[in-house]
């Protein structure tokens, strides 16, 4: 009836190796950094890279096979938990590369260097076990580890206002979501009696409760996963944070976290509810939710000036899009979701980290001060260029495909408004993803603009999301495949 816990043996250590890396990553950097003092990190750096390209690989050379348990109840290894694995690693990857050369980060003013590349470790741990994660006690663990190091990563450079705002902001929205989801919790242990996702289930199907009640539950828990996601009206810590931030901590948790977040609804509500989804109507709440979220992100960001702001409610757009893969929480909406889930990774964190190298160079944000940069940077424009044309859903990038099987799905299950919505939604982030690409090549340059120079592991980086979000634009059946795979075994 209560927690299932095992002590973990070898076997156990054999399905963990990833996660085992990524927090292995994080103490040798805590002990690297302590041990070989110095202005630029090198240590931690390298401990950190190496640990995620180590996971990395390990997650595409050795998939789970079959599912398998942690922990006893509290974690499974299974298709599902691989797939996000190698989102996470490749996220952390670039997350590290990018800050390596990120003045916000690596400034001479900054202290504690070190300490930013083990949380990156840390966190990257601990998205995974959220992926994982089939119990309530994991499930809340999990998120506070995320949550937690979020905190501290938002406010890392502590002498700037703007920086310490961001991450109070945080603290407080991510303390009250989190107490509303903990007694949602409670109260389902409470009408249940079991803390497994299955028993959950289980119990549910066996003797089913009041309507209201199931309702009140489903509304709280999902607070706490609301709040992770950026869903409206669980948003508004969002553009505050992501503007206050270092850039490169925004771009990793405008996809990392917010992937994660999702993972775990996936898991979650799949299995508890999805045998009583047409006792509550959770279709019809779902897709108020999306198309609620797109409608208001997309339309607050028409009105933004600062770059960042504007990628902020745009990432709060895109939770409105995967929501509507949410809806039935059928097999085909779920593929639906992973696959758009990759694509988003990488062409999100494209554009943020194009922000980012700007900012680096111009010490600036405001779409105003992009005047002629397909000029002054003209290679890493056109990249910035790649990656707005995907984040409309613009043939032939990679976010038109991720938006047809999105809109596809929902199709086939009749939400015929749902998928009208999201198309004129498409529409209005067509306007203000092009109004940073009028200011790149046709506005005129200032006489006074500083010159722009971007360092060249920016360009690296850069290219090395630019490329897939063509590539997934033009052969993405075997990406596709793999989403599939993972929701098939899950």
């Amino acid at each position: 009836m209560f927690v299932n816990i095992t002590i973990p043996n070898w076997s156990d250590f054999a399905h963990f190796v990833p996660e085992a890396i990524m927090f292995g990553a994080f103490l040798l950097a805590l002990m690297g950094d302590v041990i070989v003092r110095g202005r630029k990190p090198v240590v931690p750096f390298l401990i950190t890279l190496l640990g995620a390209l180590a996971a990395l690989y390990y997650s595409f050379a050795s998939p789970p096979v079959g599912d398998a348990g942690v922990l006893g109840s509290l974690v499974m290894i299974d298709s599902f938990a691989g797939f996000f694995r190698i989102v996470f690693s490749f996220v952390a990857v670039v997350t590290i590369l990018f800050s390596w050369s990120s003045e916000e980060i690596m400034g001479s003013t900054r202290e504690h260097k070190g300490e930013y590349y083990a949380l990156i470790a840390l966190m990257t741990g601990g998205m995974m076990v959220m992926a994982e994660a089939r119990d309530l006690v994991m499930l809340f663990m999990s998120m506070e580890l995320v949550a937690l190091t979020s905190y501290v990563m938002a406010g890392y450079m502590r002498n700037s206002l703007r920086s310490t705002e961001a991450s109070l902001k945080y603290v407080i929205f991510g303390a009250v979501s989190s107490g509303i989801m903990l007694f949602g919790m409670s109260l389902l242990f409470g009408m249940t009696g079991q803390m497994t996702f299955v028993g959950i289930r289980d119990a549910l199907v066996a003797n089913p409760v009041n309507d209201l009640s199931m309702l009140v539950v489903l509304i709280m828990i999902m607070a706490g996963f609301g709040y992770k996601i950026a869903m409206v009206p669980f948003h508004f810590w969002c553009p505050d944070v992501y503007e206050g931030a270092p850039t490169p901590v925004s771009a990793f948790f405008s996809v990392g976290p917010k992937a994660a977040g999702f993972a775990l609804m996936i898991r979650f509500f799949f299995t508890v509810f999805q045998p009583i989804v047409d006792t509550i109507d959770w279709p019809l709440m779902i897709a108020i939710l999306s198309a609620v979220t797109m409608t208001y992100g997309n339309i607050v960001a028409v009105k933004q000036t600062n770059v960042k702001r504007l990628l902020a409610y745009s990432s709060i757009a895109h939770v409105g899009y995967l929501l509507m893969g949410f809806l039935l929480l059928t097999p085909g909406g779920l593929q639906a979701i992973l696959f758009y889930l990759l694509v988003y990774a990488v062409m999100n964190l494209g554009a943020f980290m194009f922000v980012s190298a700007i900012n680096n160079s111009i010490k600036s944000e405001e779409l105003s001060d992009y005047a002629g940069l397909g000029f002054r940077a003209p290679w890493a424009s056109v990249m910035m260029f790649i990656f707005l044309v995907s984040l409309v859903g613009l043939p032939p990038a990679a976010g038109f495909i991720g938006k047809l099987y999105l809109f596809t799905e929902v199709l086939r299950e009749g939400w015929y408004w749902l998928a009208i919505v999201g198309v004129l939604n498409s529409v209005i982030s067509l306007f203000y993803y092009m109004q940073i690409a009028r200011a790149m090549y046709f506005e005129k340059v200032p006489e006074d603009a500083p010159a722009v120079k971007i360092a060249p592991l920016h360009y690296v980086t850069m290219a090395l999301l630019a490329v897939p979000t063509l590539i997934l634009g033009l052969y993405w059946s075997e990406f596709k495949a793999i989403a599939d795979q993972a929701i098939a075994g899950f």
